[in-house]
């Protein structure tokens, strides 16, 4: 057996550390094989040296995180235990690296893979978010958009996904052309409006400072000094996936996202998202950046329903 004691600095507030009510001391009993003892500023770890040893870490990380003034919360650092010890950056470093602060709140990655993929849109001019629904893939995509934006890198933001059931079905839909369209981009205006002033949005979609647009309406064009993001890639053929890749103008760069799970196109159509990083791996300036169900972030059962799907598929083949 093991002992490590680690003491909380006079300036930090308990109740910050173990939570209202004991919350987060209550997590950390439940997911560390540790035995933990609290007296005064001081909490002991005791068990299996490996057990104390990241079990002191873990206290280390938040205590680093209430530091830097970004309060904790009980998904946080039940995060933080998913990370500490398992990669060459702290949890700490993760959870408050500062991507876009507006209306009152800051947006930041909340997983090591999120991390790895806002740092790769950084670094390199096409990247491929790949990765199951709530892993933040578009979100965090807009997000850099609109930082590069306020920072004058790009004179303007492209969001574009193909519209899929643009046959039969779009026929049928009331309206004009831009009314049957609208509720496919209705996503990527849902992520703008969280990150914009509400009344800012109009003016820069109107001045095309912001387009919005399916996929189709990229055809021969090339698109220089802008942020472009291809959302829901996987619903794209090859040719159309190289037709988007090819729009590619100076000063700009470019992000693809998709769920190569949810793959909407008709029978025998290969998904050009699919096939992408078989053909373009290995080429300088392109990252395939891979999120898994461990990155989502939406409601924790988002997680389990998606690990549900994936047991089910690996078992019993296709869904259909």
């Amino acid at each position: 057996m093991a002992t490590r004691r680690v003491a909380i600095p006079a300036s930090i507030n308990m109740v910050a550390v173990l939570g209202p009510r004991d919350e987060f001391l209550h997590i950390l009993e439940r997911e560390l094989d540790a035995d933990i003892h609290v007296r005064g500023n001081e909490i002991t770890f005791t068990g299996e040296p490996q057990a104390v040893v990241e079990a002191g870490d873990v206290l280390t990380e938040l205590i680093t995180v209430v530091r830097t003034g970004q309060g904790l919360t009980a998904d946080a650092v039940e995060r933080i235990i998913g990370m500490t010890g398992e990669a060459d950056v702290s949890a700490a470093e993760v959870l408050t690296q500062n991507i876009l602060s507006t209306r009152g709140k800051t947006i930041r990655p909340k997983t090591l893979n999120q991390k790895r993929y806002v740092d790769a849109i950084d670094s390199h001019t096409v990247v491929f978010g790949i990765g199951p629904a709530g892993t933040g893939k578009t979100y965090l995509a807009v997000a850099k958009a609109v930082q590069a934006l306020q920072a004058k890198l790009v004179n303007r933001i492209v969001l574009t996904r193909p519209a899929i059931e643009a046959g039969e079905r779009l026929g049928f839909l009331p309206g004009t052309l831009n009314d049957k369209i609208d509720p496919y981009l209705r996503p990527l205006y849902d992520a703008l409006h969280d990150m914009l002033d509400a009344a800012s949005v109009p003016k820069l979609l109107t001045s095309a400072t912001i387009e919005v647009a399916p996929l189709a309406y990229m055809r021969g064009r090339t698109l220089n000094d802008a942020f472009i993001i291809l959302d829901e890639a996987q619903n794209t053929s090859m040719e159309q996936l190289k037709m988007f890749l090819t729009r590619l103008g100076f000063g700009s760069k470019v992000v693809v996202t998709g769920d190569v799970t949810q793959v909407d196109l008709p029978s025998g159509t290969r998904s050009g998202l699919r096939m992408a990083e078989k053909i373009l791996d290995g080429i300088d300036d392109i990252a395939f950046c891979q999120l898994t169900r461990h990155d989502v972030v939406r409601h924790k059962l988002v997680g389990k329903i998606v690990a549900a799907y994936d047991q089910f598929e690996a078992r019993d083949g296709r869904l259909f």
